[in-house]
């Protein structure tokens, strides 16, 4: 029998935590089937129940693909298109000539869910300061900004006046981004977000998620969500003589 990570997590989470280990360390390479819930269920020792939950929350995570009657798969890469630059938002208003203010919904410390935790690359759970911003042009909500921050790179994030000044701002003044990851997706907005925006409820949004690393570290992870029909991503660029 397989032993589970010891830990105090309930043993649904303790399945996932199983299963996020074998991706996070390749052992389980991407579009490989997982073993069946009834293999699961004996190799693990726990209930078939406890395996089903714990595959229905990474399924829903986008970490997993179910397919009826043909197995659990891990999910690969979501196609995604390179963007050049994203600049800072508040800047983007300014230099349209428009107002920016912004609205502090959340500014706390916390302990990392397993997904988040490894998003971080860290080796074990420690916690991180957390955000959530709503941007406004001319008191018009246009974006809503959630963010991850590591303690390690970027102390006192927790103690700053984000009404006077924007989160992109203080974060690429305390720590050097190296490298930038952004992902892109077509999201419907959910009730939180919609009365954040101002919108309705299943209106599209665009997601950006986007990670930053000072040298080999995660320093952020950020969610920032837009309303469809106010904003659009877009770039200029020469492309090289290899492409």
């Amino acid at each position: 029998m397989i032993d589970l990570p010891d830990t105090a997590s309930p043993l649904y989470e303790k399945v996932k935590d199983y299963i996020l280990i074998n991706i996070g360390t390749g052992k389980w390479g991407k579009d490989r089937k997982l073993p069946s819930e009834n293999e699961l269920v004996v190799s693990l020792g726990v209930s078939r129940m406890t395996v089903h939950r714990a595959l229905r929350e990474l399924t829903a995570a986008g970490f997993l693909i179910r397919l009826q009657g043909v197995g659990t798969f891990i999910a690969p890469p979501r196609p995604q298109s390179t963007l050049i630059e994203i600049n800072n938002i508040a800047a983007e208003i300014v230099e349209r000539g428009n107002r920016h203010r912004s609205e502090v919904l959340v500014l706390e410390t916390i302990v990392p869910t397993k997904e988040l935790a490894l998003s971080f690359e860290f080796a074990k759970r420690t916690s991180v300061y957390h955000s959530v911003v709503v941007n406004f042009e001319n008191d018009l909500p246009v974006q809503l900004e959630e963010r991850f921050v590591n303690p390690g790179l970027i102390p006192d994030y927790d103690k700053q006046d984000f009404t006077r000044t924007a989160t992109y701002d203080y974060l690429m003044q305390k720590t050097p981004v190296t490298e930038v990851e952004h992902i892109i997706s077509a999201i419907p907005a959910d009730k939180e977000t919609a009365q954040h925006l101002g919108i309705d409820v299943g209106s599209c949004c665009l997601l950006l998620h986007r990670r930053t690393w000072t040298g080999a570290v995660v320093a952020t992870i950020s969610k920032l969500t837009y309303a469809g029909s106010r904003y659009s991503l877009g770039s200029r660029y020469s492309p090289s003589r290899a492409s």
